[in-house]
């Protein structure tokens, strides 16, 4: 009645450059973790390790060999599948400095112990009731390509778009968003934009003064994280909401993360499982969020469906009020077949449809 572990790396090949205010990007390296019991090897939980280049604090040269490490660890140790996630998590080693690995070990774990069919909870997403509003992600690229991007979320059905913002320049981008409000007002259209941290501090609060002319609904990390005291400044006086994103990667203490919330009091946060170390870190985010009036969304950090489909069936646990960031599972050539699908501005679990092979 033993685990067992291994992983297998696969290469996630996008459908176009995928632009942020920090680069382009062509490729993804993931891992999916596997766990399983020695006498039961036919069934298999399987987690995604999926740490983002310049982003996630354990995108490192040496992931590979921490990955060796853990699957040796748990292969040497007598954990067993009826153990609980968290205590397999603190057994097998101290997984603080690598948030990626803790989210596919966590989320192996829970997929393992219900069967291994990747429902790791049982709620009216995963049973395939209930969708999950989502918002519609439009890309950096010119203006033609945002254009293009915007029109398709449109005719999609979505009614809550997010823009990343911070690559072109600023008046293009605002000439982006009159039009989008000229076909579509607020009443309509929820509107979100990303900056990615790409606004200088000096200058950020007046470009949020022109962005409010065009009833967003929030802006993520409108400059860059770490500067405290800088961000509680815009959060005070902003004349759009702001979202905490880059800010949460690396702040896993209880008290520094209380200390965060309350200095800077943002509007919102983001929570992405990969970056900030899993759900049940995600879930004590939210609890210290919640008790402080502060709202949240969860979003993907460009997961395959693997990734994608644990956020999404946790995030389904919680009453929904607004679309969370679930939308990225189209992003890929050769992402991993699965039931997730998209309905009318809506993420969908569709029970018929079955989960591809990992290691096609």
């Amino acid at each position: 009645m033993h685990l067992k572990a291994a992983y297998i790396p696969h290469t996630l090949r996008f459908k176009f450059d995928a632009r942020t205010s920090r680069g382009a990007i062509r490729e993804h390296q993931v891992y999916y973790l596997k766990l399983w019991d020695e006498e039961n090897p036919a069934v298999v939980g399987i987690g995604e390790c999926a740490p983002l280049a310049g982003l996630s604090i354990d995108h490192r040269p040496d992931l590979v060999q921490q990955l060796d490490k853990i699957c040796a660890l748990i292969n040497a140790s007598k954990a067993e599948v009826t153990a609980e996630a968290g205590n397999l998590l603190s057994d097998v080693s101290d997984l603080t400095a690598w948030p990626a690995i803790r989210f596919a070990l966590e989320t192996a774990l829970l997929d393992l112990q219900h069967g291994g069919h990747r429902v790791l909870y049982k709620n009216d997403f995963s049973r395939g009731v209930k969708g999950i509003p989502i918002n519609g992600l439009v890309w950096m690229g010119d203006k033609a390509f945002m254009q293009e991007q915007i029109r398709k979320k449109l005719s999609e059905g979505y009614n809550c778009l997010k823009l990343k913002i911070g690559g072109l320049d600023f008046k293009t981008e605002l000439e982006l968003l009159a039009s989008i409000r000229e076909a579509a007002g607020a009443d309509e259209l929820t509107i979100r934009v990303d900056a990615n941290g790409a606004f200088k501090p000096e200058e950020a609060f007046r470009k949020l003064e022109r962005l409010a002319k065009y009833d967003l609904h929030s802006i993520e990390q409108p400059i860059r994280q770490g500067q405290w005291e800088e961000m509680a400044q815009l959060c005070s006086y902003t004349p759009v909401p702001i979202a905490l994103d880059e800010e949460l990667i690396g702040v896993q203490e209880e008290t520094a993360q209380i200390a965060l919330l309350e200095q800077i009091k943002p509007q919102y946060i983001i929570l992405k499982p990969t970056l900030v170390g899993g759900l049940a870190a995600s879930a004590q985010w939210i609890s210290r969020a919640e008790k402080r009036g502060i709202g949240w969304w969860m979003t993907s950090a460009l997961e395959s469906n693997i990734g994608l489909n644990a956020i999404s069936q946790f995030t389904a646990n919680y009453n929904i009020t607004m679309p969370q960031g679930l939308g990225t599972g189209q992003l890929y050539h050769n992402n991993i077949t699965s039931p997730l699908q998209i309905r009318d501005g809506a993420l969908w679990y569709d029970q018929q449809q079955e989960w591809g092979n990992i290691e096609d």
